[in-house]
Parts: structure tokens; sequence; C-alpha cells
């Protein structure tokens, strides 16, 4: 039974609408280029607070027009295909248009097409599912007490990256005690899905109207493509101790070559493969050095994360 004497609040909300599905075709050359986004809006402000509390949708923009918006700006936007910029635009058009909106929170996927090799040279028009490796990037965006002031948090990441590599990678040395059977390995596969994202250092106030070409300063898809290939090169060249090792490695790298990176973060869970125990069958050798075959084993698994930060005496951005 619900008791009326005790007093409740709203605490936090946001709203919006979530998995809009885009898919924005640059015709500008002959050689066709395509971004297929995932698009998550959600507003928030104290105007809203009546919608949960009263049952009134005067403030309430509906989340149609939402989606609908997505659709338009992407017709008429020059930045989709650079992620923090679309949804910058996003954000601030929300804040620009609904003036009772104190805060616009945008996140989008970009799923991965790869060109088409056909004989021996990529095709101008034609693509294929590279993975399920996704590009995202997740921006808040919030009025300040000038109504044109702009608070702005901003994040991108890598998702879903499966990466293996057959050697170069051990793990030794470890806690060793009644619960461990876990024996020690020289030599080992190693293999995880990649889960990244970083933050970036970026002034805290902006003005709307110069909130996009600010953003415009920073370089987007070099950064998001150089910590891709830090993160693939380190997996590959590292003579790995473990996981943790070369994770620090990657984010290390990739804060040391942008000052535009604050911190990163990796999750990486450790997708483990054991050679199959073949003794039994004529005494076939495949364990230690002469392992060939293994089984994949999905559950459970190890999981490493960490979050690597700029030291606060290093010089940031300043754009």
């Amino acid at each position: 039974m619900a008791n009326p004497s005790v007093n409740v609040y709203l605490d936090k909300q946001e709203y919006g609408k979530d998995r809009v599905r885009l898919l924005k075709v640059h015709k500008d050359t002959k050689v066709h280029r395509v971004d297929d986004l995932t698009i998550r809006v959600l507003l928030s402000g104290e105007a809203f607070t009546t919608s949960y509390t009263e049952a009134s949708n005067k403030a309430v923009v509906a989340t149609d027009s939402m989606k609908n918006t997505c659709y338009i700006l992407a017709k008429s936007s020059k930045v989709v295909d650079t992620l923090e910029l679309f949804a910058a635009e996003l954000a601030n058009h929300f804040l620009n248009t609904y003036a009772w909106v104190q805060g616009a929170h945008v996140t989008i996927i970009r799923h991965r097409w790869a060109r088409m090799i056909v004989d021996g040279k990529p095709h101008n028009h034609s693509f294929w599912r590279d993975g399920d490796e996704t590009r995202q990037t997740d921006i808040f965006i919030k009025r300040g007490q000038n109504a044109q002031d702009r608070t702005v948090e901003l994040k991108s990441a890598i998702s879903g990256l499966l990466v293996l590599k057959t050697t170069g990678s051990s793990f030794e040395d470890f806690v060793r005690d009644e619960y461990t059977t876990l024996p020690e390995a020289k030599d080992r596969i190693l293999s995880t899905c990649v889960e990244a994202n970083w933050d970036f250092t970026l002034p805290f106030i902006h003005n709307s109207a110069s909130l996009l070409p600010t953003l415009s300063q920073v370089p987007f898809n070099a950064i998001y493509d150089s910590v891709r290939e830090v993160t693939c090169k380190t997996f590959a060249e590292d003579e790995s101790a473990s996981v943790q090792a070369t994770l620090y490695k990657m984010a290390a790298q990739s804060i040391q070559n942008w000052k535009w990176v604050q911190k990163v973060a990796y999750a990486l869970p450790n997708r483990h493969f054991f050679p199959v125990d073949l003794k039994y069958f004529r005494g076939t050798q495949n364990l230690n050095e002469h392992a060939d075959v293994y089984q994949p084993v999905a559950d459970p698994s190890g999981l490493i994360t960490a979050t690597v930060t700029r030291a606060p005496d290093t010089s940031v951005a300043r754009l």
C-alpha cells in the first residue's frame, strides 16, 4: 500500500527518440560514400517536469518530431561524415529551436561498410558490411546561465572491434594458491573484442553561434583513425605480458598523440582459446609447443578495464 504522507520528487529525467536509423549517401563525386547511422536524441529541462507529475504535455516535443529533425538535418548538413560535428549540430538545433530545453543529449553509432573490390579495384558505389565494429560518439550540450552559452561534454568510441593474434602473448608469475588451476603460459592466443572510448579536452562554454566553428578545429576523424590504428598496432606488435599491460600502452599512446584527448578508457574481454588435449587419441600431442588445434570458450571470460588520464601538469588543448 502506498503511503501518501511520504514526500517524493522527480530527481532526474530525459526523454526522446532512440534507434533512429538513417543512411546518408554522399554523391558529390562519382565515388559515392555512405554513412549508416543509428541515432538517439534525449532532451531534458525543468519544463518537462509537469509531463511526469501533472500529466501535462504542454512543453513536450513529440519524439516523432525529433526523428524527423534527424532526417531533415542529415539532408542539409555538411558534416554528417564527422559524427562529433553532426551530433553537435543536432543537439545545438534542439536548444536553439526550443527555448525551454535545457539539455540535449545525442548519441550516434556509425555502422561499418567497406568498399567492394571488383576486378581488383574499389567499386565506386558498391559496399559490403565489414563486421559488427562501430564508431560512436556521445555529446551532451547544456544551456548556460546566458541563453546563448553552451556547456559541452563529448566523448567518442570504438565498439565491437574483434581482434586475435596467434602468438606474442604470455601470462606468467600470477598469484598461485589453493584456488588456482590455470597453468602459466609462455605463449598463447590472445583475442578480445575492443571497447574503447575517449574524452575530449574542450572549452567548457561555447556561444551557440560559434559552437560548430569551434568544434570544427578538432580533427575528429583523424583522431578516430589514429586511436583505432594505435589499438591494432599495439595489439599486434606488443609482446604482451598481460592484457592489462597491453591496454595501458594503447591508451597512453593515444593521449600522447593528441592534445585534444583528455582520457582513454578500454574494456577488453579476454576471449579464451584453449588447446584441446588429444593424448587420448593414439597419443596425439596438442599441448604447449605442439598446440595448433584450439577450442574457443565464450563463457566465462576475463574482463580487463582501465581508464588512463592526462596528468594535470600536462599541456592541454586551447582552441
